[in-house]
This record gives C-alpha cells, structure tokens and sequence, in this order.
C-alpha cells in the first residue's frame, strides 16, 4: 500500500495519523507547521451579536482577549472548532460542515454583526446582505523546511493530505528546493481551493466530498489502495 503523509500541525497532525491507522493506512505524521499566537486587540463588548471561528487553533491560542469575549455565541466552522469553542467556556449557536462561506450563508437573521477570529491564513467571505465582519488575526502559522525523514520518503509515491492552502504552497515550493518530483506523489485536499494552491505538475490531485478530515482521510485510504496513473489530475 502507499504511504499517506501527513504534515498539518499538532495536534491535529496526531489525530489525523491515528484515524489513519485506524482505518488501515500506512499513516506518517510530519508536523511542518508550528502554530503561535499573535498579539490582538480584543472588541469592544456589545459591538457584535455573534463570533465567527474557522479553526479550533481559535481557542487555544487566543489568549486572554477570549475572556471578555465569552458572551457572544459562535458560529463554529466544523464540529472540531465547537469543541474547542465550548472546552473554552464558549456557547455555540451554530455548527456548519466545514465551510465558512456556507456557514455564513445559513446565517440565523438574529446574528447580523459578527467578530471574525482567525489565522493570518484565512478563507475570503462574501458576508450576506446587511451582515458586517469584522476581524481579528489571533494566531499564525510558522513553516518548517521537510525533514530528512520525509525527503527520504518522498523519493518513492506517496498519498500526501492537505489540510490548508498555506500547506499546499508551502510542500511545492520545498519540493522545488529538494529537487523532490511532484509527478510521482499525489494529493488528497480538503477542498477545492486549497488543490488549487497547490499547483501543477502532481501525479493526481483529488478533493474530498466534505471539508472535514473524516472525508479527507476516506479519500486518502481510497488513493492509497487505488492509485491513480501518474499525470492524471482529479477534482478540481
């Protein structure tokens, strides 16, 4: 079987290689991103009806200025993301399924004025009519070059999952630097955009039918047991 490769940060990158090996993959975790908070400045309290979060790294590393923000309700991205939400003295109003914009789109009309917490990396949104967002980039993420370990593993086919965009720029341009070649590996992304990110000259790019790991990693285990002709290029 071939491997699948993980390189998304802890400590989703362990959770992600456990499921993996749970459903019999050959699972490799490389966690080439470290993620850190950023200095912010907290809302001014009453001047939003709702938090909008995209990432469960929202409530562990945004630090103190979450405190007085734990009035407002969330509208979490993902079942992961309200979780983290409610393990951090939050209520959750509403759970989407692993799109921002479609979470925004199913919006409850009691929730016009929104306060964005994100990661410098983040998804544009086009807010519905007469809703308002304002942000606040509470954390970063700071890439690593590839290990020895994992250079050494790319020089057979692997199955390599993508969790973001950032991700996706990020393995091309140090497989450039290392002389590794894309044609033989393919990738199993999260969605749409972040395959894009990616760029050309893979062997197969497909896109999972849900943005959610449990769907990236069906897909995954399905590539690993089918492979796809290098050169052919899936889902975009």
């Amino acid at each position: 079987m071939v491997p699948l490769i993980v390189i998304r940060p802890r400590p989703g990158n362990d959770a992600s290689v456990a499921l993996a090996q749970q459903l019999g993959m050959a699972a490799h975790g490389f966690a080439l991103f470290e993620m850190v908070p950023k200095s912010w400045e907290a809302a001014i309290p009453g001047g939003h009806e709702a938090l909008l979060a995209g990432s469960a790294q929202v409530f562990r590393l945004g630090g103190t200025g979450l405190a007085m923000l734990k009035g407002l309700p969330v509208l979490a991205v993902g079942a992961a993301t309200a979780d983290a939400a409610r393990a951090a003295g939050f209520t959750v109003a509403q759970v989407g399924e692993g799109n921002m914009q479609a979470l925004l789109d199913a919006l409850d009309p009691a929730h016009r004025r929104l306060l964005r917490l994100s990661g410098e990396d983040r998804v544009p949104l086009t807010p519905p009519r007469g809703v308002t967002i304002d942000e606040r980039v509470v954390y970063a993420s700071v890439a690593a070059p590839l290990p020895d370990a994992l250079i050494a593993l790319l020089q057979q086919p692997a199955i390599i999952a993508l969790h973001s965009a950032e991700a996706a720029h990020h393995l091309t341009a140090q497989c450039v630097t290392h002389g590794i070649r894309r044609a033989r590996h393919r990738l199993a992304a999260l969605s749409p955009r972040i395959a894009a990110a990616a760029g050309e000259g893979w062997g197969e790019v497909a896109v999972a039918a849900f943005a959610e790991d449990k769907a990236l990693l069906a897909l995954a285990r399905q590539m690993c047991q089918d492979p796809w002709p290098a050169g052919r290029t899936a889902g975009i």
